[in-house]
């Protein structure tokens, strides 16, 4: 992928080192404090008028925002997509940045296979264990706290998408997510596993195994701060080799029955991602291996230099990941 201005180019070293993986500058701060459903942004008015409808879901006390759109038949299921930290779920349906266009690509190339596409917006409420105010980011790490996100994500698989789904629609639930939105999907799918029918993340790791510090740092953009470590380790997540360990004392409880059917995964992924280290990656793949999660070989790119552009959603995933998705078909 090609980032054509300078100023671009700042924004995704600047999401590097914040572990953001932002979406190119149209992520949006969703309102503190209100109880009402938020006004459309100008980049969910662009979605809508392309045909995307909008879903507010109250939930923990927050108005969650949904964009979706399906074909007549949902002949292929749902696909339910979360994006990266510092970013919003309009950068699936409208692409004001080349640095998104991929991710617009993809739900394009979905809807034209049949697939419904749901697209999820994080909170910007999430906080670390101290307390500190992390930003525009998913709940992805275990905490003592009640979670953000896992009772939205609940009510959307249980009745959001059911009730929009016509009679003769396929049932299959599909979750993805890129970075930030990669390890949520991972929460999701094992903590409602009976609801998920596979799950691809994408440069993400091991939600159960790191922890985020949201202390501000000079540089850090208004709506994500601090970054990602480690359990066992302690190294940042952007360093080489940052989640390599004998074994694995400090990883949190997993979520969901060790007894219940586990849906199967697949991992997509640049061997030279700059942000999230191919080692985190390795270590979720062995984390959910060692739970009795089924996998389909990982799709790993590999070429050039360690860099943040290895991080973002390439176009080389999309086919894959949905063909991926098709093959799991009931």
């Amino acid at each position: 992928m090609t980032i054509n201005t300078w100023f671009a180019k700042l924004q995704w070293l600047v999401c590097g080192l914040l572990l953001c993986a932002c979406g190119g500058g149209s992520g949006t701060v969703a309102p503190t404090g209100r109880s009402e459903a938020p006004e459309p942004t100008p980049q969910e008015l662009q979605c809508q008028s392309q045909g995307w409808a909008r879903e507010v879901v109250t939930s923990t006390g927050l108005q969650r925002l949904v964009l979706w759109k399906a074909p007549a038949a949902w002949s292929r299921g749902a696909i339910v997509i979360m994006h990266g930290g510092g970013g919003s779920h309009t950068n699936f349906c409208v692409a004001n940045v080349d640095s998104i266009a991929a991710q617009v690509r993809f739900t394009e190339m979905a809807l034209a296979q049949g697939f419904a596409v749901f697209l999820l917006d994080s909170s910007d409420q999430v906080s670390d264990n101290e307390g500190r105010i992390c930003g525009k980011v998913w709940d992805d790490e275990v905490r003592a706290r009640t979670n953000l996100d896992l009772p939205f994500i609940e009510d959307l698989l249980r009745r959001v998408i059911p009730a929009k789904r016509p009679l003769a629609g396929r049932s299959e639930v599909f979750v993805t997510g890129h970075s930030s939105g990669g390890y949520m999907a991972v929460r999701a799918a094992s903590r409602f596993p009976e609801l998920v029918t596979a799950f691809a993340p994408v440069s993400s790791g091991d939600p159960y195994g790191w922890f985020r510090d949201c202390t501000r740092r000079p540089g850090d953009r208004i709506n994500v701060a601090g970054v990602g470590f480690d359990n066992e380790t302690r190294r940042q997540i952007v360093e080489p080799g940052a989640c390599e360990a004998v074994s694995y004392p400090n990883e949190k409880a997993w979520d969901g029955a060790p007894s219940a059917p586990k849906p199967v995964f697949r991992q997509f992924h640049h061997l030279q991602d700059g942000i999230n280290d191919r080692s985190c990656v390795a270590k979720v793949r062995a984390q959910l291996l060692a739970r009795g999660y089924p996998q389909e070989p990982p799709f790993m790119l590999d070429g050039g230099s360690r860099s943040v552009d290895a991080h973002s959603w390439l176009d080389e995933y999309s086919a894959p990941l949905l063909a991926f998705f098709s093959s799991r078909l009931r």
